[in-house]
């Protein structure tokens, strides 16, 4: 269903892809927009390898939402800040992409859950995270990635 990488020896272990998705704030998820253009969106994650999904929280309206309602199916990806090797020029960095179908999480209890993790990647003062999410709990909406496919790999950017 998902093709090969064409460059199989840049290829990340999945132990390195969980590395880079464990590490960075942010990444880019992409949908099928209006008119079938694609969008990105930039926006902060959370990947949990045990359930081997991404979440996201964000507003419940929008384009990204109404996106996701009309088709299921989107990519996320992110990248490290990348490493200066001496001889080369440029960056060595580590990308992963996900692919999978993405879904509105409906449980409250499990929604206010993911919004606390995910202050807590931003090591966020606990007290101010309590309050925000008093205030904004009602009104969030979070998203569930469920992986189908992930792969990695490390790249020179020059």
């Amino acid at each position: 269903m998902f093709r090969p990488m064409r460059r199989i020896k840049q290829q990340l272990s999945q132990e390195e892809c969980d590395k880079v998705l464990n590490s960075e704030l942010r990444g880019v998820l992409s949908v099928l927009g209006d008119n079938d253009y694609p969008y990105g969106i930039p926006i902060d994650f959370l990947y949990s390898k045990e359930e081997n999904k991404i979440y996201f929280h964000g507003s419940s309206k929008g384009h990204k939402i109404d996106s996701i309602l009309k088709h299921n199916k989107v990519s996320f990806s992110c990248y490290d800040k990348g490493t200066r090797t001496e001889s080369k020029t440029g960056l060595d960095f580590k990308s992963v992409i996900a692919f999978g179908r993405i879904k509105i999480v409906e449980d409250r209890e499990k929604t206010v859950k993911i919004c606390r993790k995910l202050a807590e990647r931003f090591n966020f003062d606990k007290k101010h995270v309590e309050d925000e999410i008093k205030k904004y709990a009602n009104f969030v909406t979070c998203l569930e990635l469920n992986i189908e496919h992930i792969t990695g790999k490390l790249v020179n950017e020059s």
